[in-house]
């Protein structure tokens, strides 16, 4: 088998690249209207407000800027594992406040981003990143 994908596993690294990509841009599209509008951001805090959230602007506001800032480490591929870290958090608390008894279907997208921050917590960023490159440099 190793014959027809030995090009793929040679180069399976480069892999995590992809996956920077689409989790990165995914997050900065699901935060950048409470980024760029307040309104939004106080439309998120009555979110958390009737789920009994407490200090529900504060929530909000950092539930918002963690995910937009983890994001573009990601894309960038620097502090990696941070970031993932904060994701982690974040979606676990996302999951606990928003999606508990939810159907699969709408709980899924958080339990995705859940899963990425989990594969670059144990992964790191992979070789095309400032992560990878700080690294080699040190050595």
């Amino acid at each position: 088998m190793n014959q027809y994908f030995g090009f793929f596993i040679e180069r399976r690294e480069y892999a995590a690249i992809f996956i920077r990509l689409i989790v990165g841009f995914h997050l900065i599209y699901g935060v950048m209207d409470n980024v760029l509008s307040w309104d939004r951001m106080l439309e998120f805090t009555v979110f958390l407000e009737a789920r009994q959230f407490p200090l529900p602007l504060a929530g909000a506001v950092i539930s918002v800027w963690v995910q937009f800032i983890a994001a573009v480490l990601i894309i960038i591929g620097f502090q990696t594992r941070l970031a993932a870290l904060l994701l982690i958090v974040n979606f676990i608390a996302a999951i606990i406040i928003a999606h508990i008894g939810d159907a699969y279907p709408n709980m899924f997208p958080a339990l995705l981003m859940l899963a990425a921050g989990c594969f670059f917590l144990f992964h790191g960023a992979g070789k095309v990143s400032i992560d990878d490159w700080l690294e080699t440099r040190a050595n």
